[in-house]
């Protein structure tokens, strides 16, 4: 099997374990919400972002990424955290709240974090870009060809922190990239209401780096652009900027009702669901069903291990809400 075989196998199982992943949150989250959505109540309280549709962005950049890579993600972060390889039995537990979770049930989905990858995320728009800038540079610092990569939607490209990161950056050469997963959406707002230009690479122009824009929503574009842009960083030449043509095929939040959403917009984006247009490429190109379903099988099998790890687990004893607090 050739490294590029198992590179794109790699890529179509960490999109299925995504979804799968997201799937099985949807059920538990509406637990205790119904018949009157309450945010406030069920196992899973809060708001609760789904990447489904982003799947692409993830893993056509992850597929380059090493463990002592550095990510930041946003509050839509699931796909991203899969990718890089997070502990799915921590995640799932994070996520339910629970005391073996990632950072002991305190942080919830937005606030992910595993030291082990080197992966973190925010709920705070364009908040990762400042510490990303920050990884690469104490990469640089220690003689290592680690880079660091900073996720964010193509609504914080109009957050000063964009335009600060980008400088500092380029100033200083850094060894990082910079990733837009452009959805069309800022909450409920186009990108066409809130955004000056059409595509936010042109703005890689302003800050002498190189920009560039992947359509399609295609895992293996991706992957090929997000290779030019890693190696430049890992060879010290300076940070890039990607921006990603995806697609949000959830609302902003659960329990959102789209009513910003063009009629039947929604149903067109989902026949152009990137995972069974993969395989279907995937197959085409030579790819035979049974390791396909082999690699659902297992993606499916260690979700479902991390949802029976979560749901098992107990809850922090309340008086653990005082530690690690700064008195």
């Amino acid at each position: 099997m050739s490294s590029n075989h198992s590179k794109r196998l790699w890529m179509y199982a960490q999109m299925v374990k995504s979804r799968y992943f997201e799937d099985l949150i949807k059920p538990a989250y509406f637990e205790g919400k119904t018949p009157v959505f309450n945010m406030a109540k069920g196992p899973l309280p809060g708001e609760m972002h789904l990447s489904d549709g982003q799947e692409p962005c993830a893993v056509g950049v992850c597929a380059h990424l090493r463990p002592d890579d550095t990510i930041t993600a946003t509050h839509r972060p699931h796909h991203i955290a899969i990718a890089k390889g997070v502990d799915l039995n921590a995640m799932a537990a994070e996520i339910f709240g629970k005391k073996d979770g990632l950072a002991g049930g305190r942080g919830g989905h937005m606030h992910l974090f595993d030291p082990a990858v080197n992966f973190s995320c925010s709920g705070i728009i364009a908040q990762g870009m400042g510490p990303a800038v920050g990884a690469a540079m104490a990469a640089k610092m220690r003689g290592s060809d680690a880079i660091a990569v900073a996720f964010l939607g193509e609504g914080a490209a109009n957050q000063g922190a964009f335009h600060e990161s980008l400088n500092l950056a380029s100033v200083w050469k850094a060894p990082v990239v910079f990733i837009i997963e452009d959805n069309s959406y800022g909450i409920s707002v186009p990108k066409s209401a809130c955004t000056a230009v059409a595509n936010n690479t042109v703005r890689a122009a302003g800050y002498a780096m190189p920009g560039h824009h992947v359509s399609g929503n295609d895992p293996d574009a991706v992957y090929a652009i997000a290779g030019i842009a890693i190696e430049r960083a890992r060879s010290g030449s300076g940070p890039s900027l990607i921006e990603i043509e995806t697609s949000r095929l959830e609302g902003h939040f659960m329990g959102d009702p789209e009513g910003y959403r063009p009629k039947d917009e929604v149903k067109r984006l989902k026949e152009r669901d990137p995972i069974p247009a993969y395989r279907a490429r995937l197959v085409a190109e030579g790819f035979e069903e049974a390791e396909l379903d082999r690699a659902e099988s297992e993606a499916r099998g260690k979700v479902d291990q991390a949802f029976a790890f979560a749901r098992s687990n107990d809850y922090p004893e309340p008086k653990e809400a005082f530690d690690h607090v700064f008195a």
